[in-house]
């Protein structure tokens, strides 16, 4: 971990505790009228981290939190807290990290790079997906042209503003939540969606 990323980290804790202060910067949307998606998560296929086919078809039946990362941001110490999600909740839940450099670069690793700082700093064990664009525009990687198409998943068009932005995918493929990078993967309202009952 470099000094930047050891300061980042510290940096972190001011960023949640001023989230607390101004709940306004955290922002949920839930998909309240249990819209399902008009193409199926499930039909997508895309390259993991070590540049294998993943396909979210291996999923079904569970939840799936999907999330954009970076390395040097001052979000990335949620690497700990989505680790702790992931394990806590493996039994019906995965999380699935989407490394990218869509914001003031914060991630110029390679795929390589990424997930040996991964392990080695957050003992990451959930999958990561290759590196690619999350954010709308040329190139954008197939999942989150999905995630944020309502054409495509129903309802949601909230890209990503920032890394560390959260879709959570229920058991049957719908997209039930956005939840942006001021609310932890650990919040009670996250933890509450993960828990509810597939409808």
């Amino acid at each position: 971990m470099t000094i930047k990323q050891v300061i980042l980290k510290q940096v972190y804790h001011v960023l949640m505790l001023m989230a607390k202060i101004f709940p306004a910067w955290g922002l949920a949307l839930p998909n309240s009228g249990n819209v399902k998606p008009i193409d199926s998560l499930y039909a997508l296929q895309v390259n993991d981290n070590h540049k294998q086919p993943f396909s979210f078809a291996q999923y079904k039946g569970k939840k799936i939190l999907l999330v954009n990362t970076a390395s040097n941001c001052g979000y990335t110490a949620q690497y700990n807290e989505l680790e702790s999600l992931y394990k806590q909740y493996k039994d019906k839940l995965v999380v699935i990290g989407f490394p990218a450099n869509d914001f003031q670069g914060q991630e110029p690793g390679s795929d390589t790079a990424i997930a040996q700082f991964c392990k080695l700093n957050y003992g990451v064990s959930f999958p990561l997906m290759a590196k690619s664009i999350v954010i709308k525009g040329n190139g954008q990687n197939s999942v989150y042209q999905w995630l944020t198409d309502p054409a495509k998943n129903g309802w949601c068009s909230q890209p990503p503003v920032w890394n560390f932005c959260k879709y959570l995918i229920d058991e049957n493929g719908v997209l039930t939540h956005f939840f942006n990078q001021n609310i932890s993967p650990l919040d009670k309202r996250v933890v509450a969606a993960v828990n509810a009952p597939a409808k």
